[in-house]
């Protein structure tokens, strides 16, 4: 143990807190599985769900290891290659997309040998939280022209934007949030978030108008999100019966719940191993289970802030923010839905959902966050000044 000990830097904390969500994940994981094998027909073994789920976690410490060792300083200009990069994989994705678990074909691409999906838009979202912080650090001391931002803030954002939210509009409003709420702590002038607010919400109008007008091109898209409004205000449908049910096994939970792999509603709730995963927690963990999860979450948020208050760079600070509050907003989001204060949006438990890109991502933006709580002795200039092209000659 002090072997392994040696090796981790950072916030142990942290690692303390992904160690358990990781190994209680495993339970309702294995228990919800069940319903995948045995109701919904997916194929497969309990068993091997569970292997599945095993393997995601390993690689998902094995990102958060290696990229725990690697200076912060280097996604800063790192997320400057990674921009084009995301671009290209958004829009193969679009046109090579595949249907996972009847989601959107453009939301997935498949991984050769491995047979995983890799959803392009968390990795995208990842990339532009990054790209932000380095924008709003560089020009924390200047005073920033809007013509100027518009160019190389908010023509990356919304390209990257417009290309994910056909297919998820719900990560798109979650990155885009997290996205204002950045700039407005970077110091972004708050009469230029205005704007673009304003700016936004008259695109988001012309899209729905497009998307009604040819429905054709984007088929569905806009009907999904107007029947999870409807849905919500108890009109029926799909999304209605799933949050039937999960208040069903809420209420059937109690204080202190049926047990490990005892629930009953995991067999009703199509995506009881996924996005309704809270549901199956309380009703086998009970009332309890539900406020250790939302203590640990909201105690991971509380180290976040020690991490920022510790980090003596800017860019580090909104590193930390950028990469760290969307992990919090995306478990606060997916227990709301759950309990019936949210629509449905999709969006999983971290580090306890089942799945392979969520799970990964969400790793790699703890490694930034452990990073930059390891890395003492570094000055604004050291990480600001670096060439991409330079970091990229070194990486390779």
């Amino acid at each position: 143990m002090k072997t392994i000990l040696q090796h981790i830097k950072g916030d142990k904390t942290i690692w303390a807190i992904v160690a358990v969500l990781a190994v209680f994940s495993f339970m309702p994981v294995y228990s919800a599985s069940t319903n995948l094998v045995y109701v919904v027909g997916s194929g497969g073994s309990t068993f091997g769900y569970l292997m599945k789920h095993a393997f995601l976690l390993i690689m998902g410490f094995i990102i958060i290891y290696v990229v725990h060792k690697i200076p912060y300083r280097y996604f800063s200009g790192g997320a400057v290659i990674m921009i084009p990069i995301v671009l290209v994989l958004l829009i193969f994705t679009m046109m090579q997309g595949t249907t996972i678990g009847g989601a959107n074909a453009s939301r997935w691409i498949r991984i050769p040998f491995v047979g995983i999906g890799f959803q392009t838009s968390t990795l995208a979202g990842l990339v532009l939280m990054v790209y932000v912080a380095r924008y709003l650090a560089r020009n924390k001391e200047k005073e920033i022209k809007f013509k100027e931002s518009l160019w190389q803030l908010w023509l990356p954002v919304a390209a990257i934007l417009i290309l994910i939210l056909p297919a998820n509009f719900s990560t798109t409003a979650i990155f885009f949030v997290m996205i204002l709420v950045l700039s407005f702590i970077g110091g972004y002038p708050l009469k230029y978030i205005g704007f673009i607010i304003g700016a936004s919400i008259v695109a988001l109008t012309l899209f729905i108008l497009a998307a009604k007008a040819f429905p054709e091109a984007m088929p569905n898209r806009v009907q999904t999100w107007q029947n999870r409004i409807e849905n919500f205000s108890d009109k029926g449908g799909q999304e209605a019966y799933q949050v039937e049910k999960a208040k069903i096994a809420i209420a059937t939970g109690g204080p202190l719940g049926l047990g490990p792999g005892k629930s009953n509603q995991k067999n009703f709730l199509p995506q009881s191993s996924s996005d309704f995963i809270f549901a199956i927690i309380i009703e086998e963990f009970g009332l309890m289970g539900a406020v250790v999860i939302v203590f640990i979450y909201f105690l991971l948020l509380f180290r976040i802030f020690v991490v920022v208050r510790k980090t003596t760079t800017i860019f580090g600070t909104l590193l930390v923010i950028g990469v760290g509050f969307p992990i919090i907003f995306q478990a606060i989001i997916n227990m709301a839905v759950a309990t019936n204060l949210f629509p449905v949006t999709g969006q999983t438990l971290p580090l306890i959902s089942s799945g392979g890109t969520s799970v990964w991502m969400t790793c790699f933006a703890l490694g930034m966050i452990l990073s930059v709580s390891a890395t003492k002795d570094i000055t604004e200039e050291e990480i600001l000044d670096d060439n991409p092209l330079d970091i990229l000659h070194e990486t390779i």
